[in-house]
């Protein structure tokens, strides 16, 4: 069974950072390509960040230069650090893996993260 489980969110003053971390079980992260969505309320939900099994990362413009995502396939985690966090970043953020070839997503139960003052 696939589980993917997500951590370090939490409230946090704008300009502030957070290191989101997603731990994968059941498949071998390096056969897929990992990456974060996040939704806020009343609103789609939305691409943050991918990153390919070679490594290769794509950003949503809203989160260039301030988020970073990584991974660690001998772990199996994917993390996300968030730098200069600003209000519009507050958010549900959901980690998700999908296979290349078979397009078979898997999704995480999701982490809040609150940036107020």
């Amino acid at each position: 069974q696939v589980q993917l489980v997500e951590s370090g969110g939490g409230l946090v003053q704008p300009g502030g950072s957070l290191r989101l971390s997603c731990q994968v079980s059941g498949r071998m992260l390096s056969d897929y390509i990992g990456a974060w969505y996040r939704q806020a309320p009343g609103k789609q939900r939305e691409l943050v960040a991918t990153i390919a099994t070679a490594g290769t990362t794509n950003y949503a413009d809203s989160v260039k230069g301030r988020f970073t995502i990584s991974r660690d396939n001998a772990r199996n985690m994917v993390y996300l650090q968030m730098s200069s966090l600003k209000p519009e970043d507050t958010a549900l953020y959901y980690c998700n893996i999908n296979h290349p070839i078979y397009n078979r997503p898997y999704w995480g139960q999701g982490t809040q993260v609150t940036v107020s003052s």
